[in-house]
């Protein structure tokens, strides 16, 4: 989709409800309600983080959708897809202000070129204890991405087509923090598997945009 039309049609969705655990459900890994029951006294002091799912045009106008592909480090997130983002510290003003600081650390998007759209349902991550703030934001022009090479394996440009296709939501089988296997939902997306918290997070932004474009 051209991304003059994207532009104008999705600032829409500033007038929608959220559709929060309704699409949360549907990418949701099938132990995660049992394990979040028994986070629910940790998860009172969740740390927090806010992410960015940050639209933008490509070099032929074309609407792209930026993830990262993280460093395979000791902890539940390493080698896994997911949104520029990280923890909030105490020196931001706000969520919203984290999730655009961190976007420029991480992919180099200066935050005073991105548009925030609207503010995506809370989701709480029971393998870290974190609750994550997504939010959804625009950037008019195209991007000159620059890796954080510390904690950014590579810099993924999803095409906004590729991420509304059916045909690229599936079934996989993956290893978990709990280092079982298990069969969950997942998007496809540029050859990655795309699964829990982020394909949960994922699916309502997809929900919204399906609503309005």
């Amino acid at each position: 989709m051209r991304f003059n039309t994207f532009s104008e049609s999705v600032v829409k969705i500033k007038h929608l409800e959220l559709f929060g655990e309704q699409s949360h459900a549907k990418m949701s890994p099938p132990y995660r309600l049992e394990l979040a029951e028994r986070m629910k006294e940790k998860a009172k002091t969740a740390k927090t983080a806010g992410v960015m799912a940050l639209f933008y045009p490509d070099q032929k106008e074309e609407t792209h959708l930026v993830l990262i592909l993280r460093k395979t480090y000791k902890g539940v997130h390493s080698n896994q897809v997911g949104f520029p983002g990280g923890k909030f510290e105490e020196s931001d003003d706000s969520l919203m202000f984290t999730a655009l600081r961190e976007t420029e650390e991480e992919v180099g998007v200066p935050m005073d070129k991105v548009n925030v759209i609207k503010t995506i349902s809370p989701l709480y991550i029971p393998p870290s204890n974190f609750m994550v703030h997504p939010y959804l934001g625009l950037m008019n022009t195209t991007p000159q991405f620059i890796k954080q090479d510390e904690e950014v394996e590579d810099i993924l440009e999803i095409q906004l087509q590729d991420f509304l296709n059916e045909r690229n939501v599936i079934t996989t089988n993956v290893h978990t923090s709990l280092n079982v296997k298990v069969e969950v939902p997942a998007f496809k997306l540029n050859g990655h598997i795309v699964w829990g918290a982020t394909a949960m997070m994922l699916g309502e932004i997809k929900d919204l945009l399906k609503q309005v474009l």
